[in-house]
C-alpha cells in the first residue's frame, strides 16, 4: 500500500551545511530501513537528485554532493531564504519499489511551514517500517509533528474532519513534539514511544484505517494536542 511520511515545523534558519547534513542523515537512515528500495544507496547513481528546473542527475547520498546540491538549489532563480532550500531526491531501488523524498527546510517564514515528505510505493505484501521511518523524520528533522498517512486518509482529515492542509494532524502512526506530547488526553490509549527528549510516537491505528485516524485527530484537536502554532510564527514546535 502506497504511504507517505510527513515532518513538520515552523521557522529555523539553517546553513547550506547544516541543511546537506541533515539530508546525508536522513538518506543514511532511509537506506537502513528501506534497504530493497534503497539498494546500492552508496553507489553513484543509486540516487538522483531531481531539481526544480532541469534533468534529474546521479547524486552519491554524501555531504558534499548533497551540499553541492543545497547550494545549486539556493543558487537558482527564485529563491529565498524566507521560504527555505526545497529539495526532492528519488532512490533508484529495487524492481517495484519507489522511493522520493522531498522536503522545504532552513526557512524564516514566520507564515510558512518547513516540510519533509518521503512518498513510498512498495510491492505487494513488502513490510513497511512505518513507526521507524516517522522516528527518523521527527529525530533528524527536530519536527513539531507528522505522521504516516495516504491518499484517502488525508483526504478523510480534509474533507470530513475540516482538517486544512496545513493544519497540524497524524496518521495511523503520529509524531507530537514534547509540548503537544504534553497535552495528550488519558483516552488516546494507542502504544506510545519516546523520541529522544523530542517528543513522542503514537500508534494510533492499523495501516489505511481512515476511520479511526479520523475518530484521533478529531480527539487529538480537541484536547489542544494539534493546534497551529500561533501565527505569526516564532519557533519551530509548539
Amino acid at each position: 500500500m502506497q504511504r507517505v511520511v510527513r515532518g513538520f515545523w515552523g521557522p529555523r534558519q539553517e546553513s547550506a551545511e547544516a541543511l546537506a547534513r541533515r539530508w546525508k542523515q536522513t538518506l543514511d537512515r532511509l537506506a537502513g530501513l528501506l534497504p530493497e528500495a534503497c539498494s546500492g544507496a552508496g553507489k553513484e547513481g543509486a540516487w538522483r537528485n531531481v531539481p526544480g528546473s532541469g534533468a534529474a542527475t546521479a547524486l552519491r547520498p554524501d555531504e558534499e554532493s548533497l551540499l553541492d546540491a543545497v547550494r545549486a538549489a539556493q543558487a537558482a532563480d527564485g529563491w529565498s531564504d524566507r521560504t527555505g532550500s526545497s529539495m526532492q531526491f528519488v532512490a533508484a531501488g529495487a524492481p517495484g519499489w519507489k522511493v522520493d523524498v522531498s522536503g522545504r527546510a532552513g526557512g524564516t517564514s514566520e507564515y510558512l511551514l518547513q516540510t519533509v515528505v518521503i512518498g513510498i510505493r512498495p510491492p505487494d505484501g513488502a513490510e513497511v517500517p512505518d513507526a521507524a521511518l516517522l522516528a527518523a523524520v521527527a529525530e533528524v528533522w527536530e519536527a513539531d509533528f507528522g505522521g504516516v498517512s495516504s491518499d484517502d486518509v488525508l483526504d478523510a482529515l480534509e474533507d470530513d474532519g475540516g482538517f486544512a492542509p496545513d493544519e497540524p494532524s497524524v496518521g495511523w502512526i503520529g509524531y507530537l513534539s514534547s509540548g503537544r506530547a504534553a497535552v495528550l488526553p488519558d483516552d488516546i490509549t494507542g502504544a506510545r514511544k519516546e523520541v529522544g527528549s523530542q517528543g513522542v510516537l503514537l500508534d494510533i491505528a492499523g495501516p489505511g484505517d481512515v476511520q479511526e485516524v479520523l475518530r484521533a485527530n478529531l480527539r487529538l484537536r480537541e484536547a489542544g494536542a494539534l493546534q497551529p502554532l500561533p501565527r505569526p510564527m516564532g519557533r519551530a514546535a509548539l
